[in-house]
């Protein structure tokens, strides 16, 4: 139930819209990578399209977009200090659904409990 990749799909430390396109034509080898781009391209443009019209996109499993408004309010220049207009503005917005937070959870690259990251 749901996506799982399998250890080390994506070496990097980020994925990129060319290594999911990649991932993709590897685990679907019938299909070009070309199509498969395609495929990627209308998911991505189709979703954007939807929050666009002001639709909430849900994931099972993945997580849901929707786009928040932020009401137009007055700030600061940081250098200055002199008030400055910030516009209302349309910002998308995920919240991670409970199976990937789940997921990425178990990842094994965690430390241990009690162990910092950091060595002073």
């Amino acid at each position: 139930m749901g996506f799982t990749p399998p250890t080390g799909a994506f070496p990097e430390s980020e994925m990129t819209k060319s290594g999911l396109i990649e991932e993709v034509a590897k685990r679907m080898p019938h299909i070009s990578k070309k199509d498969t781009e395609v495929v990627v391209n209308t998911i991505f443009d189709s979703m954007v399209e939807a929050l666009r019209g002001g639709d909430r996109i849900e994931i099972r499993g993945f997580g849901s977009f929707q786009v928040k408004i932020r009401e137009a309010r007055e700030g600061r220049n940081p250098k200055t200090g002199e008030p400055v207009h910030i516009s209302a503005k349309r910002t998308p917005f995920f919240k991670v659904g409970k199976e990937l937070k789940e997921m990425v959870d178990r990842s094994p690259d965690l430390p241990e409990e009690g162990s910092s990251s950091e060595e002073a």
